[in-house]
């Protein structure tokens, strides 16, 4: 499966929102086509490189689909999307197109059945809702309604101020029930680290 690429420094999760603002030809491109066919595009994390300019040296082997669910002019005249991660998928191979759009030839990958809630998951569903109501959260529109593990999973590591690779790390586990225990871990490390436990 051929799918264009679209490198940032942010890893997207499947059923969270990302707001994008378009100006670079390549991506005015992409995204035409993609509305044009009622398709997504790849969101992947840059491991070197910028998300500006030349295609990026480097980006993580696993991302997350990207389906347009809104798009608008700003006001700044550049067009606005706002999408939503569906599917993760690994990158065999890519190829940089002549106008520096990279183009990869990709696996979709499975997740496993998600779980509902259990009892010990009580604190990671409060601190997503206190994550929900963050200023900064709010205006994307993520409710903290949630049902099962993977998305109280998937919400939980795309909203988390992790470093990027940790959250890729997070993105290639296929199981919501041991992505939410490497959270706990993460997050443990955290408060020692803010309590000065080193």
């Amino acid at each position: 499966m051929n799918l264009p690429l679209f490198p940032l420094n942010t890893v997207l999760f499947p059923g969270c929102p990302l707001d994008l603002q378009i100006f670079e030809a390549r991506y005015l491109d992409m995204i035409s086509r993609c509305m044009k066919q009622g398709e997504g595009f790849g969101v992947v994390a840059i491991v070197e490189g910028d998300e500006v300019g030349e295609a990026a040296g480097q980006f993580a082997a696993i991302g997350c689909e990207a389906r347009i669910c809104d798009f608008q002019q700003r006001p700044n005249g550049l067009l606005g999307i706002r999408v939503e991660g569906a599917r993760r998928f690994k990158v065999n191979r890519a190829q940089v197109l002549p106008d520096q759009l990279t183009l990869a030839d990709v696996d979709w990958l499975d997740d496993t059945e998600a779980l509902p809630l259990q009892a010990g998951d009580a604190d990671l569903l409060a601190l997503l809702g206190a994550l929900v109501d963050h200023p900064m959260v709010s205006g994307l529109g993520i409710g903290s309604e949630v049902d099962d593990q993977a998305v109280l999973a998937n919400r939980l590591a795309y909203l988390l101020p992790l470093p990027p690779e940790q959250k890729v790390q997070l993105l290639t586990l296929d199981d919501p029930q041991e992505r939410l225990g490497r959270l706990q871990v993460l997050l443990e490390a955290l408060q020692r680290e803010m309590n000065g436990e080193g």
